[in-house]
């Protein structure tokens, strides 16, 4: 199904019918339900997060530019604070690794669908000058929940990536997440969200890889934690993920972002012992849908690498500093209700606070360097791990 919708999209093709007449009445009456309590709360407005990270870090080097593309996920939507959005936190871990400066430019609009990529693409791309080094695309979300024809949203995306490659940026993209684990959500539409969303994930894999980037399954990453922790790990809407949850995505996807620049400690060789494997690129497509947190490459078509990274703990949530040349924007004023407010004292928030992202087998302590200067030599603030990566059931 993945590389039909893949090739519908290559060659204009029209959506795929998933479903017979008769189940529709049983998920038109599913939905209302679940309108009734998914986005009920009221989601903040995504702080901006533009800026300078990692300014400790400031030498001879130019900083990393680092742009962010795709739909509220992307844009942070459900915290308050701008080193708690995904892009802080990407560009914050990405400064660390590399030991350069990186410079963010979040242009995600919440609610945005795979065709508006084509608007954010000319955002980032309207100064040649400042042209992406890497971007990281995260969308798909809305494209299911608006029922957009899924050979549409892979053409909008592929598109998107084959611009940005044109332009010399590396690409990665966080594929749609699996809407089956909205806690509000019941049978039979949590069985559908979940199955259209995985189908969506690997046609956006296979249409993503063919154009030159690399794809992070997203999918049911948050699944687990969501189940033991819904209300830490969701907003206030009960729809976006909260500060912790964003963190857990990030973990996710810093890998691949540094390996895309050439900066992971680990390399492109295989390892048997973690399931890492080269298949052709449908399969390689599927298999990452139904595991999160895999990573797909191109290798020589039209065979791909599906490689399972090992994670580690991101350093402490930072607020970013203006570019230069420009005026910090104001703060949001505080939100008046307690209740809504999101938990962010594990990310290390609080002055003298320790960082703490959410743990398991598959991550490491994040050690800041000490009695360090950004002009002697650095060791990587990462060490191996040894722990292998959950393997999520596939439904």
């Amino acid at each position: 199904m993945a590389r039909r919708i893949a090739a519908g999209a290559a060659y204009g093709g029209g959506s795929i019918g998933l479903l017979g007449a008769a189940a529709v009445g049983v998920l038109l009456t599913e939905v209302q339900l679940a309108k009734r309590h998914v986005g009920g709360g009221i989601a903040p407005v995504p702080p901006s997060a533009d800026g300078r990270y990692g300014v400790a870090f400031t030498g001879p080097a130019e900083p990393l530019r680092l742009g962010l593309l795709g739909d509220s996920t992307a844009a942070g939507q459900g915290v308050r604070r701008a080193g708690q959005t995904p892009g802080a936190l990407l560009a914050s871990g990405l400064a660390a690794v590399s030991e350069r400066p990186v410079d963010l430019r979040n242009v995600a609009q919440p609610g945005a669908r795979s065709d508006d990529l084509e608007r954010q693409v000319s955002l980032l791309l309207a100064d040649p000058s400042h042209a992406p080094d890497v971007c990281v695309i995260m969308i798909g979300a809305n494209d299911v929940t608006h029922r957009m024809p899924a050979t549409q949203s892979v053409r909008c995306l592929t598109t998107a990536v084959r611009r940005l490659r044109t332009a010399g940026a590396e690409v990665v993209v966080g594929t749609c997440p699996d809407l089956g684990t909205i806690e509000p959500v019941y049978q039979p539409l949590r069985w559908l969200a979940r199955r259209v969303s995985r189908q969506l994930a690997a046609a956006q894999t296979i249409g993503s890889v063919e154009q030159g980037g690399r794809t992070v399954s997203l999918g049911d990453l948050l699944g687990p934690e969501f189940e033991a922790n819904p209300r830490e790990l969701f907003g206030p809407d009960n729809y976006h993920p909260s500060a912790e949850g964003y963190a857990t995505a990030a973990m996710a996807v810093l890998p691949t972002l540094c390996a895309v620049l050439g900066l992971w400690p680990e390399s492109d060789r295989l390892d048997g012992a973690r399931r890492e494997d080269m298949l052709p690129v449908a399969e390689a497509a599927s298999q990452a849908a139904r595991e999160a947190g895999t990573e797909v490459t191109g290798a020589r078509a039209p065979w791909a690498l599906l490689k399972h990274r090992r994670r580690r703990r991101l350093p402490a949530a930072t607020e970013p500093h203006p570019h230069p040349g420009t005026e910090p924007e104001p703060e949001p004023p505080p939100h008046l209700d307690a209740e809504a407010e999101p938990r962010t004292e594990r990310l290390g928030t609080e002055p003298g606070a320790a960082p703490e992202t959410p743990s398991g087998p598959h991550t490491e302590p994040y050690e800041e360097p000490h009695d360090k200067t950004p002009s002697e030599p650095r060791e990587n603030p990462y060490g191996e791990s040894h722990g292998e990566p959950r393997n999520l059931p596939a439904n």
